[in-house]
């Protein structure tokens, strides 16, 4: 069995077996096949065609035997000296993506009894702290204030704002969702995020009233909760109004425009509000349990990042025993 069998029978089992989306699956690609790119040598010029071939055809025909532990300790070194296409080497939270992906890789390898090193003595380097940019309240109520609701694109994206600040969304869940998913009545909807691994979403009364008056002028019957009002013609096929629906690019732009316009001092992206969103909840006391579900994560750990920008006890200890 070649490496490059293996990655594809791979993929094909995340893809059907684990439900995996097309996004990991995507990068998980990626991943492999540097490694695999690592491990036939440096790539030709793409001028030199018939080495080129041969390059190929020798990196199609390494074995999964050729994964050993020396060969994998030579691809760290690689991944911590690497230079991007702008000279900026990789992120230690992106090195770690690739081992992390090496690592799965493996234990399907293993789990099929092919010949290959142990998945566990790969281990993960401690990644770099992350800084987490978030707007206080008062900057979140600027931020909000800024669409001119007398447009329709505006009222579009004052209600695209209410929902991001209001649930805490990805904002591939936020293009993803349609008018029927959402009960207004109710104030929730449900939304499968991350992992495939589904929830349940609050809304604020502020975002109903928001995404309401959004829909009420709406004319069309397109499924998409948002859609976009310029750029080229519709698909003639297209009754559903899938062409219509907002990119994720779309929703970052959009958030920038109003950043730039209101004046923040911080340059807030979408997961900047779902950032946003969690310190809001963590200052207003809420459980950090709860703050898991509603942000869909898998690990507490990941939650509790949020607890190193906002702690509640330790701002109590500060004012109480620190001297005026």
């Amino acid at each position: 069995m070649t490496i490059t069998q293996l990655i594809t029978e791979f993929l094909e089992y995340l893809e059907i077996e684990r439900n995996v989306s097309p996004l990991t699956i995507r990068n998980y690609r990626h991943y492999l096949n540097r490694f695999l790119d690592f491990l036939t040598g440096s790539l030709p010029s793409l001028s030199d065609v018939t080495i080129l071939t041969a390059w190929k055809e020798k990196r199609d025909a390494i074995s999964v035997e050729a994964i050993l532990p020396e060969p994998v300790r030579q691809y760290r070194l690689f991944l911590s000296r690497y230079m991007g296409d702008q000279g900026i080497p990789l992120k230690r939270v992106t090195q770690n993506y690739h081992l992390i992906a090496l690592r799965s890789f493996l234990k399907y390898a293993a789990k099929r009894d092919y010949p290959v090193m142990t998945p566990d003595k790969i281990d993960l380097p401690k990644s770099e702290s992350r800084s987490i940019k978030f707007l206080e309240r008062d900057q979140v109520e600027r931020l909000l204030s800024m669409p001119e609701i007398s447009t329709s694109e505006g009222l579009r994206d004052k209600a695209i704002l209410e929902t991001l600040f209001s649930t805490g969304l990805r904002v591939s869940e936020l293009v993803g969702l349609n008018r029927l998913d959402i009960n207004l009545e109710r104030k929730e909807f449900g939304v499968i995020g991350k992992g495939r691994r589904a929830r349940i979403v609050f809304l604020s009364d502020s975002a109903v009233e928001w995404i309401s008056r959004y829909l009420a002028i709406r004319e069309d019957e397109f499924l998409p909760l948002f859609i976009r009002y310029a750029g080229k013609k519709p698909d003639l096929d297209d009754a559903k109004g899938e062409s219509f629906r907002l990119t994720a690019r779309s929703i970052e732009r959009l958030v920038a425009k109003y950043v730039r316009k209101a004046k923040l001092p911080l340059k807030i992206t979408p997961h900047g509000l779902r950032h946003s969103f969690a310190t809001d909840l963590l200052y207003a006391g809420a459980d950090i349990r709860a703050i898991q579900e509603m942000l869909g994560h898998k690990n507490i750990a990941t939650t509790q990042i949020y607890t190193h920008v906002t702690n509640p006890q330790l701002r109590a200890i500060h004012e109480r025993f620190h001297r005026k």
